[in-house]
């Protein structure tokens, strides 16, 4: 597997397949893969296509396994990836707490922006949900 990404709170590989595993690491560690495991089921019940898909998972070994959501996207607009994060908390009732450009991937598969890590998230009612009652 090849290093994509080696910091203080996680290790970020992708295999052979492209799929990325992430070893949460530091602080809360087990806190934060549960958060991501949690926010990623949730956005794919509410049919949130824009965001990793989940694969496989340990909160045991605190490690996630995702696709791929294509490379980082340094040249976005702020007020682009605004744009994602809010659609991503209005359409699929997700709060990204670090609503950062850093967080905003180009998928060239997909031809579109994603957004990714939400280790720092918070889930919310279910906007779809909310609009049938």
């Amino acid at each position: 597997m090849r290093n994509l990404k080696d910091g203080i709170r996680s290790l970020v590989k992708i295999d052979y397949y492209g799929h990325v595993h992430k070893y949460f690491r530091g602080t809360d560690a087990d806190k934060r893969c549960a958060t991501e495991v949690e926010i990623l089921k949730a956005l794919e019940e509410r049919g949130c296509d824009y965001v990793p898909k989940l694969i496989e998972y340990d909160l045991d070994e605190n490690i996630l396994v995702t696709t791929n959501c294509g490379s980082p996207a340094p040249s976005i607009s702020r007020k682009k990836s605004d744009s994602l994060f809010q659609k991503l908390e209005k359409e699929y009732g997700v709060q990204h707490d670090d609503p950062e450009p850093r967080n905003v991937t180009y998928d060239p598969k997909a031809g579109q922006f994603c957004v990714i890590d939400f280790e720092l998230a918070t889930l919310l009612p279910d906007p779809q949900k909310a609009d049938n009652e």
